[in-house]
């Protein structure tokens, strides 16, 4: 039986305020950087957060049995973070078509303005299943959201 979602009203210009992480000493490695591996966690603290600003917790999403398992991840990484730096994540949604979805992540130095790292993830949506769903069919009023904050 599907479940209705109530989805956060959010106005039209709706500006996505970048994700913030303060890096913390046990992220770091024995050189005194942070740990590749991390930022995949950062990654998708940000997303999550980004799911939050237009209105579509994930939490809500899994209570409905709607999954979104990562399909691929790429980073490139510029520069290094180093424990008890802030790191600014610019996320975006870069593609979307109701069933696939990719995100594009902008990972700065919050004191010096230095890019750390780019990456992209891309995702799909499953049932708890594991079948694939298109959300434009199945939830609409979810889709209309992924649309608004997609960017071309």
């Amino acid at each position: 039986m599907k479940q209705e979602i109530q989805v956060a009203y959010q106005p039209a210009d709706l500006k996505i305020r970048p994700y913030e992480h303060h890096a913390k000493y046990y992220e770091t490695d024995q050189m005194g950087i942070i740990h590749h591996s991390n930022y995949v966690k950062w990654m998708e603290e940000a997303r999550m957060d980004l799911m939050d600003q237009i209105g579509l917790s994930y939490k809500q999403m899994e209570e409905m049995e709607i999954i979104s398992p990562v399909l691929s991840i790429s980073i490139e990484y510029h520069s290094m973070v180093r424990f008890d730096d802030v790191v600014v994540i610019e996320t975006k949604l870069v593609k979307y078509n109701g069933i696939k979805m990719e995100v594009e992540y902008k990972m700065i130095d919050k004191e010096t303005g230095e890019l750390r790292s780019t990456a992209r993830s891309s995702h799909c949506f499953l049932n708890r299943s594991g079948k694939p769903i298109s959300l434009k069919r199945s939830y609409p009023e979810l889709d209309t959201k992924f649309f608004e904050v997609k960017e071309d």
